[in-house]
């Protein structure tokens, strides 16, 4: 059998002192198993489901299910016909911390937004008047586009430029800025796919200083008393922790919201409320979270929605 990497073995050490869990993350990884498939409901879930379904874990919102394993819910009719979402379990749990923001939300902001899976649960936990899906690599836009059309979700507008742009253009205006922040990609090894030099320092440091760059630009956008999401699907610190706390020296006006529900899962690399699962929970190929509170509490700026949508490469605003 193929031996973990160094490179492995030595993040696996960073991440956890007890050598059982050590071994349990790097076969994870070395090993993958199938997960069960996941679905977000977008329209009203029926109130018998076409697919056979895992009981719920106590986090888990009333509008996803886990099925089990062998069902193909992508090759169901109402996939197509934009019933639901079809995502990794992980990432409802990294959403699952939007569940605590208090509504009505007006602005929602994705900033890393294709292929759409934050978009869409955010959209569906918050209702909110206007949501903007941001992707700045261009041939990623078209997925994007076509899943948040197939699902319907509107209001909504896809733009597709840097962060940097909308930092300067529309400051302080967004309740919610959500950062699905490129990384290093670490957990497609627990699904089986390959993810070249994941766990070499040299791409794990391009990674962190590119998510500290968009993390920055995204502060500027939130509003008073709104709220800036972060997260990853990779298990380095450097993308994680060290990123959260780079980012509250940097910008001391916003704090770490505790998200209850998720304490289970607290990272133990830090006292900084966040959170992380691992491949080996089996409840997914991994994630980590972290949601921040504006304090500030001066009023918000209206955006100018004329110079918004003259910006969307497609728009809901018109249908």
């Amino acid at each position: 059998m193929e031996k973990p990497s160094n490179l492995l073995l030595k993040v696996s050490r960073r991440l956890f002192t007890n050598p059982d869990e050590q071994a349990s993350f790097t076969d994870a990884l070395m090993n993958p198993q199938p997960f069960s498939p996941c679905i977000l409901w977008c329209q009203e879930k029926p109130e018998v489901s076409p697919f056979t379904v895992e009981i719920p874990t106590t986090w888990q919102p009333e509008f996803v299910d886990r099925l089990y394993l062998g069902e193909k819910p992508g090759q169901h009719p109402l996939h197509q016909q934009g019933y639901f979402y079809c995502l990794d379990f992980s990432s409802v749990f990294a959403a699952g911390i939007l569940l605590t923001i208090p509504q009505p939300v007006s602005l929602v902001f994705d900033m890393c937004a294709a292929p759409g899976g934050k978009s869409v649960f955010a959209w569906k936990a918050l209702k909110p008047d206007l949501l903007i899906s941001n992707e700045v690599i261009g041939k990623r836009l078209g997925m994007l586009i076509s899943n948040l059309k197939r699902c319907q979700i509107k209001p909504s507008g896809v733009v597709n430029r840097d962060s940097s742009i909308f930092a300067e253009m529309f400051p302080a205006s967004s309740n919610l800025v959500i950062v699905d922040a490129p990384c290093t990609g670490q957990s497609l090894l627990a699904k089986g796919e390959k993810a070249p030099g994941c766990f070499h320092h040299t791409a794990i440091n391009k990674s962190a200083n590119r998510q500290k760059r968009i993390i920055a630009n995204s502060a500027q956008i939130v509003a008073p008393q709104g709220y800036l999401a972060y997260m990853t699907c990779t298990y380095s610190p450097e993308e994680n922790e060290q990123v959260c706390e780079w980012f509250l020296e940097r910008f001391p006006q916003f704090e770490p919201v505790e998200v209850s529900h998720l304490s289970k899962y607290q990272s133990h690399l830090t006292t900084m409320p966040c959170y992380r699962i691992f491949p080996q929970d089996r409840l997914g190929a991994g994630a980590f979270t972290a949601l921040f509170k504006n304090t500030t509490e001066l009023e918000e700026v209206k955006v100018n929605l004329d110079t918004l949508f003259s910006m969307c490469k497609y728009s809901t605003l018109s249908q």
